[in-house]
C-alpha cells in the first residue's frame, strides 16, 4: 500500500472540505446576523412607517422564516450538496413536516386571514378565545395580547380566526350601559330627572346621541333604571366609573334609597 499517496489524498480531501466547511460557517454566521438586522429594520425603520403596524409585524416574522430557509440552502450548496438533490430532500421533508404540523399550518393560514380581512390590528383591545387584552404583536403563527394587569397572552392565529372576536377599539364611540336600583317608594320622575342630570353633566358624555334613561324593570326588592351614555372610545372607563360615583352622591343628597334585597313574610293566624 502506498502510504504517501494515501496521506496526500487525505490531506487534499481535508483541505478541500476544510475550506468548504470554513466558508459555510462564515456564511452561516454572517447570514444569521444579517437576518436579525433585517427583521429589526422591518419592524422599526421609519421608512416603513406608512405600512400598517400589523403588516410590519407579520412581514418581520415571515421574512425571518423565509430567509433562514434560503440561508440553509446556501450553506448546503457551499458544502457541495447539489441544489436539486437538496431541494428534493427539502420538499420531501416539507411534506412530512407539514403532515406533522397541521396545527401550525392552520395558524399560518389564520395569520394570512387576519392580515387580509383585518378583524383587528396592533393597538386594538379585543376579546377572543376566552381572553382579552391589547394586541401587541401579530406574527406568522400567533398573536400576542397584553392584559390590563400587564400579562402577555399568546393565542394561535388558527384559534382566533375560528372564534368570535369582540373588537372594542374598532369604532370611535362606545355606549356605557349601567343599571341603578331604587326603592319602590321613590318617585319615578324624580329619579329619572336625577339620572338625566348626572348623565348630561359629565364633560366626556356625548350629547348626540343623547343619554337614555328609563325605568326598565320591576325587580323583587327594587325598581331598576337603565342608563345609556355615549362617549368617545378612549373615555369609556372614565364615564363608567364617574357616573356610578355621581349617581350614589346624587341619590344620597336627594334622599333616594338604594334598597337591600328583602323579603316580605305574611303569617296567617
Amino acid at each position: 500500500m502506498d502510504w504517501n499517496a494515501l496521506w496526500t489524498k487525505l490531506v487534499e480531501l481535508g483541505s478541500t472540505w476544510g475550506i468548504k466547511l470554513l466558508a459555510a460557517i462564515i456564511v452561516l454566521i454572517v447570514g444569521i446576523k444579517l437576518i436579525g438586522a433585517l427583521t429589526k429594520w422591518i419592524k422599526k425603520s421609519p421608512k416603513l412607517d406608512k405600512l400598517d403596524t400589523s403588516l410590519r409585524s407579520f412581514l418581520g416574522s415571515f421574512s425571518k422564516i423565509a430567509l433562514y430557509i434560503v440561508l440553509v440552502i446556501t450553506v448546503a450548496m457551499i458544502m457541495g450538496i447539489p441544489a436539486t438533490s437538496f431541494i428534493t430532500i427539502l420538499a420531501s421533508c416539507g411534506v412530512a413536516i407539514g403532515l406533522a404540523l397541521q396545527g401550525s399550518l392552520s395558524n399560518f393560514a389564520g395569520g394570512i386571514m387576519i392580515l387580509l380581512f383585518k378583524p383587528f390590528k396592533v393597538g386594538d383591545y379585543i376579546e377572543a378565545s376566552g381572553e382579552s387584552g391589547t394586541v401587541e404583536e401579530i406574527t406568522v403563527v400567533y398573536t400576542v395580547l397584553l392584559t390590563p394587569d400587564n400579562k402577555r397572552i399568546t393565542i394561535p392565529n388558527g384559534s382566533l380566526t375560528n372564534s368570535v372576536i369582540e373588537n372594542y377599539s374598532a369604532e370611535k364611540t362606545r355606549r356605557v350601559d349601567l343599571k341603578f336600583t331604587t326603592a319602590y317608594t321613590a318617585d319615578i320622575e324624580t329619579v329619572k330627572k336625577i339620572l338625566t342630570e348626572v348623565a348630561e353633566s359629565h364633560p366626556k358624555a356625548l350629547s348626540d346621541p343623547a343619554p337614555f334613561i328609563r325605568l326598565s324593570e320591576h325587580s323583587d326588592s327594587a325598581l331598576t333604571y337603565t342608563v345609556r351614555i355615549w362617549c368617545n372610545n378612549e373615555d369609556y372607563w372614565d364615564v363608567n366609573f364617574d357616573t356610578i360615583e355621581k349617581v350614589k352622591e346624587a341619590f344620597d343628597k336627594n334622599g333616594i334609597e338604594i334598597p337591600y334585597p328583602q323579603l316580605d313574610v305574611h303569617l296567617n293566624k
